[in-house]
């Protein structure tokens, strides 16, 4: 019974110490990370109102979702659900699993992503790179259920969906709201007057709109989400249980239900933007900033320019910031290729049009 003891107390060690030294191999890399920049644009149209666009797709793993996984990692070790060689799954559309797959290659476990099988090929070629593992379904909404079956396996299941918006702690620990007004600190407006982000998992969302009510800001929050999305449905009529009543191609956002890690009541208003006018502004965006980013991005920017036509309206000056997901290059052979726009009957040409003309006339950005 003595030998079975020492037994169990030498595992327990063992494991503690590995938890340990995985907990600080995350702050070592969180050690190592600048903060992603925070670049700003005027428009001729728009005298008296900055545009500012966090960069999120600097980070090492290419996307917003760096900060999330990181923090996904953390929240399992420090509830005990992560061991030493245990395999990780998650849902994803792309670009959190990527970043998962960065993050579990540093910590030397095996990585599964459960992707529906439209992700961008990009995005499947670079969790593989990392050395992760995809299983694809044929319907987005077969995510969840697939990633359930890996954890009944024995995989810990980081759960983006359901713990993102607990996993992020968003009182500060340079979450990406606190990274945003601290930037701002120097600049002529540095309360904005909105913060515009989509909703994947809510987790964003819920960090952001947190946080300003906790640092007691003015700021208001703009959550921007493909036509048709359950997040467009759901925050007009506060429905948990609402779904999206069209698909979207823009990956990462516009999901078909509402996620249990969206709060309605931190967000201040839900813009809604039509899949060709998300495309047409990310074009745009890389001839505005010299780089290419994704879909969720071109959502954004369309967003702001509603927004900043409102305040233009009104006689009012002030400061929007947006953010920058992730890069463009993960959508070469989706967004970024003609050929795959025209099969889709996707013509970027008027919200092209609509989108330069409201940069210089300060009105809304509408297509013919």
């Amino acid at each position: 019974m003595d030998s079975i003891v020492r037994l169990v107390n030498l595992k327990s060690e063992a494991e503690r110490r590995w938890v340990h030294n995985a907990l600080a191999t995350l702050a070592q890399e969180a050690a190592r990370s600048a903060d992603t920049h925070l670049l700003k644009l005027n428009f001729p149209g728009f005298h008296g109102i900055d545009f500012y666009f966090k960069d999120e797709a600097a980070h090492p793993s290419g996307s917003l979702k760096h900060r999330l996984a990181r923090s996904l990692f953390l929240y399992a070790l420090c509830n005990g659900r992560l061991r030493d060689g245990q395999a990780v799954v998650d849902a994803s559309s792309g670009s959190t699993a990527i970043s998962e797959a960065w993050f579990a290659r540093l910590l030397g476990l095996p990585f599964t992503a459960v992707m529906p099988a439209c992700t961008a090929p990009g995005k499947i070629r670079d969790v593989q790179a990392l050395g992760g593992t995809c299983d694809l379904v044929d319907s987005p909404a077969e995510v969840h259920a697939r990633a359930a079956g890996h954890a009944a396996r024995g995989a810990c299941h980081l759960d983006q969906f359901g713990l993102a918006e607990r996993a992020t702690d968003w009182r500060g620990n340079n979450n990406i709201a606190e990274s945003i007004i601290g930037q701002l600190a120097m600049e002529a407006e540095p309360e904005p007057a909105w913060i515009v982000c989509g909703a994947g998992t809510g987790g964003t969302s819920a960090t952001i709109g947190r946080y300003l009510r906790y640092r007691r800001l003015y700021t208001r929050l703009c959550v921007a989400e493909p036509a048709g999305s359950a997040y467009v449905h759901g925050w007009r009529t506060r429905d948990a249980q609402a779904v999206a009543s069209r698909p979207t191609v823009i990956e990462g956002i516009g999901r078909p239900r509402v996620e249990p890690g969206f709060i309605f009541d931190v967000v201040d208003r839900v813009a809604e933007v039509p899949d060709a006018a998300s495309i047409a502004a990310a074009w745009l965006l890389e001839s505005l900033l010299g780089h290419r980013y994704g879909g969720s991005s071109g959502t954004n920017l369309v967003a702001c320019l509603q927004l900043a036509a409102a305040m233009r309206e009104r006689g009012e000056r002030g400061s929007i910031v947006s953010l920058l997901c992730d890069r463009g290059e993960r959508y070469a052979q989706t967004l970024f290729d003609r050929d795959w726009l025209a099969a889709r009957g996707i013509d970027l040409a008027p919200w092209d049009a609509a989108l330069r003309a409201s940069l210089d006339s300060g009105r809304p950005p509408l297509a013919a």
